[in-house]
Order: C-alpha cells, then sequence, then structure tokens
C-alpha cells in the first residue's frame, strides 16, 4: 500500500473540528442531477486514456470519452456513493465525509466520520471508508478507524446514528474497509487491519487474527437506535490476507471479493441460497503489475461486467474475469460509484482528487429489487 501512503499526511486542522459536525446542503439548484447526455465538459476535462486489451470494451467505453476532475485538494478520497443528485464522498485522512453537487460543489457533511476517540488516533487513516445504500435508502458506512459498521437513519443535521456490527465472538472488528447489500436486507462488509494505527496484523489493537468477510444478516431490518445483534454476525471468508473491494453480480449468484497485498487478487464467490458463499475461484492476478495502485473498491454494470480499482486505474474484467480495459488515471484510485439519472456517469475516488467519466452501460443499481414487482430508486 506504498501508493496510498504518499497521500496520507493527517489533516490536523479536519480534526480540529468539533467532535460531531454535520452540514446539509440546500438550496434550488441542489435537486438538479446529472447524466452523461446533460454534463458538460470543462477546462478540467481532458480525453480518456485508455489500455484497451479487447475489442468488447468498444461496446463499454465511448472512443471521444472525457475524464474530468470534479473536486481536489483532498488527502486520500474513498467510498463514494450517488445520492439523489448528490456524490458523498470520504477523506479518510481528514476523518470527514464530503457531499459534492454540480451546482453547489463540494462541502463537509460528517465530520468525525471514523474515529471519535478523544486520545490522538495515533495513525494516518482515523476517518470513514467504503459506504453504500440499504434498499430503504439509508447511508450506510464502513466505519473503518470507528471498528465498526453503522448507518445513518436520515441525511440531515443530528441524524440517528445505528451500530450495526462492532464485535465478533466478544473481539472488536479490525477496520471494516467496503460494504455491499443482497437485495434480501443481508449486508455483507469486508475487514482488514488498515484502519488501524500501524495497518499491520501485529498492531497492538488487532483482537480478530483473521482479516475476514463478514454478513450481517438482518441488517436492514435492525432497529434504528438500537445494540448491534451480535448473533446476527457471520464470518464467511477467513483465508484472504488483505479482503478489500466488494461487489454482487448483478443476479447475486456471485459474490467478487479483491485482495490488496501481498499479492494482488480478485476472487469470486458463488452466493448459496442461504447466503453463505461457496466456490471460491481465483478470477486474476495481478501481482506482477508495477503499476501504481492496488486491488481496491468495486462496482458492477447491468451486464455484470467488474469495474475495480487496480494497478494503472480503473479495470474492467468480464463477468467471467477476462481483463477488457484499464482506464488510465493519474493518481492511484481507490474506490468508484455509479452517478446521474442514467447511471452512466463512473465516479471514481483517487488520491487527493475525485473524478468522472461518461460510459456507454449502464452502471448496476446499488439495490436490487427481490421480486419484479419491486422497484429501486437508485
Amino acid at each position: 500500500m506504498k501508493d496510498r501512503r504518499a497521500f496520507q499526511l493527517l489533516s490536523h486542522l479536519a480534526l480540529a473540528l468539533p467532535l460531531v459536525s454535520m452540514v446539509a446542503m440546500t438550496g434550488a439548484a441542489d435537486g438538479q442531477d446529472v447524466s452523461c447526455v446533460t454534463a458538460g465538459g470543462n477546462e478540467n476535462a481532458t480525453p480518456l486514456k485508455v489500455d484497451r486489451l479487447d475489442k468488447a470494451i468498444d461496446q463499454i467505453i465511448p472512443a471521444n470519452g472525457r475524464l474530468e476532475r470534479i473536486a481536489t485538494g483532498f488527502t486520500w478520497t474513498e467510498g463514494p456513493v450517488w445520492i439523489d443528485g448528490a456524490l458523498y464522498f470520504a477523506d479518510i485522512p481528514a476523518n470527514s465525509i464530503y457531499r459534492w453537487t454540480p451546482a453547489m460543489g463540494t462541502a463537509l457533511f460528517l465530520h468525525p466520520s471514523g474515529y471519535t476517540g478523544s486520545a490522538s488516533f495515533g495513525g494516518h487513516e482515523p476517518g470513514s471508508n467504503g459506504m453504500t445504500l440499504d434498499p430503504k435508502g439509508r447511508l450506510t458506512v464502513a466505519g473503518h478507524a470507528r471498528r465498526d459498521v453503522y448507518r445513518l437513519e436520515s441525511l440531515t443535521p443530528g441524524a440517528q446514528v445505528t451500530i450495526l456490527a462492532d464485535t465478533y465472538e466478544g473481539k472488536r472488528l479490525n477496520s471494516p474497509n467496503d460494504l455491499v447489500y443482497k437485495s434480501d436486507g443481508s449486508l455483507y462488509f469486508t475487514d482488514p487491519p488498515y484502519g488501524l494505527p500501524t495497518r499491520r496484523d501485529d498492531d497492538p489493537n488487532k483482537q480478530i487474527r483473521v482479516n475476514g468477510v463478514y454478513r450481517i444478516l438482518h441488517a436492514m431490518q435492525h432497529t434504528p437506535g438500537a445494540a448491534p445483534d451480535r448473533a446476527d454476525l457471520q464470518l464467511l471468508i477467513s483465508d484472504l490476507p488483505r479482503p478489500n473491494g466488494i461487489a454482487f453480480s448483478p443476479d447475486e449468484q456471485y459474490l467478487y471479493v479483491n485482495n490488496t497485498e501481498p499479492k494482488k487478487l480478485w476472487m469470486r464467490y458463488r452466493v448459496s441460497p442461504d447466503g453463505t458463499l461457496t466456490d471460491a475461484k481465483l478470477l486474476y492476478d495481478a501481482t506482477s503489475d508495477p503499476r501504481p495502485g492496488n486491488p481496491d473498491g468495486m462496482k458492477v454494470d447491468e451486464l455484470g461486467n467488474l469495474y475495480s480499482a487496480g494497478p494503472g486505474g480503473v479495470w474492467i474484467f468480464s463477468p467471467e474475469g477476462k481483463v477488457l480495459a484499464t482506464i488510465l488515471i493519474p493518481e492511484p484510485v481507490a474506490n468508484l460509484a455509479w452517478g446521474g439519472t442514467d447511471r452512466k456517469m463512473l465516479y471514481i475516488t483517487a488520491g487527493s482528487s475525485v473524478y468522472r467519466t461518461c460510459l456507454n452501460i449502464a452502471g448496476a443499481p446499488l439495490i436490487r429489487p427481490r421480486s419484479p414487482a419491486q422497484t429501486s430508486r437508485f
């Protein structure tokens, strides 16, 4: 993770803010959305650079694609999620979540987003990490340095915070990193040690030996404000050294999990009817790729293609694991999100900045309906 450390200068100014501070953006322009049709280029847009490895990528990436930097000046951006015309993303070293809209730009949304203790954190990543939405549209956050998974019951100032998971078998979680809901309301998340002060397995604060992938059985149904139902937490994967990004295939038959180090791996697991995982398969090993960046956040499109942070930028795989292309990004990529009314805008958190580019295929919605009668607002 040497690429990330180049961006990890702790933001003392941000940490000097009040212990809890939420800023809600308002205004007529706030309701304006954006799509790949309505988005216009600006002085920060440049021709999209792509390492095209398979002709199938021409159906995904337009020939005249542009890469636009929409926000910069941060330290290490992560966890993007699109909600009702706005992009929410974290700056982990600043211990903050920000909100960006096309009309209003960037504003602080939540501080602290991760570590809330009064003593010095002692590390470079005190903030939150990945974010997603539950089937009711509530923002759910991998607390990272908080060592928990939490949910905001609304996006208004002073919103109630519900802790969904914080311990496993009586021991504190390492530092939840990324997360994804299944349509049945269960929540899957990865738990490497990157949010601990030393980021290592021998960190004195680390209580769980493994770096696991977990499932919270009834996360969506959890009563607002109630203590975590610790009996609902299941360890599903325990043999990956550094599990990180996580995503379901559109039909939820497969769960993708990547591994950051020492090997740069993408794995695929078959999802059993009861939600457990079987048939682990190595999709791709990029350990030999020397370019800056590592496997990290992942998303899928409507056709099941997989998009992931990786060496050099955003890697795009076919559902079977064939590498189709890499979108080259000038900073190490951390995570991705689909946005806009058509879900064809790919937002990319990378190093100190947030980027976006328009693609030809829409991203899969974060929440998939459980039956044809159900519809999704995302």
